[in-house]
């Protein structure tokens, strides 16, 4: 089956707080939305990073009943 769509799209202002890496954004309709993933040494490390002895506590996310 086949869709033909015709869209308009005007946006004035677009502010998004913050994206992750597996993150979508999309405006308008798509077809196919197709993965990508790349991997930048931007810091220029030549070695991996240190492995974690000890895991940091980490605190409820719902409080105990009362």
């Amino acid at each position: 089956m086949n869709f033909h769509i015709n869209q308009n799209i005007s946006i004035h202002l677009l502010k998004i707080e913050g994206i992750s890496n597996s993150s979508v954004l999309q405006i308008g309709s798509a077809g196919m939305i197709k993965s990508l993933s790349n991997l930048y040494n931007t810091g220029g490390f030549t070695e991996p990073a240190p492995e974690v002895t000890t895991p940091a506590p980490i605190a409820p996310l719902i409080p105990p009943a009362t």
